[in-house]
């Protein structure tokens, strides 16, 4: 599971999703998916900019947690468009 820690970085900055937008020109919609964790995708030049504004590290920006479940090897689960569903139904 990947963390984003946005919302935390930004309450100890007192700075808003609003003035993180105006200071690295990222869409307000994206700041509002990071600071929800409901982002699907990251562009490296966000993760670059983020950094740059808050004064942080990516490590302090995003955490990867193992997950409680594999969802990869024998666990991976193919998606819908694929041959298959699940690799362990074959």
């Amino acid at each position: 599971m990947i963390k984003i820690h946005l919302s935390k970085l930004l309450g100890e900055r007192r700075m808003s999703q609003k003035q993180l937008s105006e200071l690295t020109g990222i869409r307000r919609n994206a700041i509002n998916e990071w600071y929800n964790e409901i982002a699907t995708s990251i562009k490296f030049e966000h993760i670059d900019k983020i950094c740059e504004v808050l004064g942080c590290s990516i490590d302090e920006l995003i955490e990867y947690i193992p997950n409680k479940v594999p969802r990869t090897g024998r666990h991976l689960i193919i998606e819908e468009h694929g041959n298959q569903k699940d690799k362990e139904n074959q």
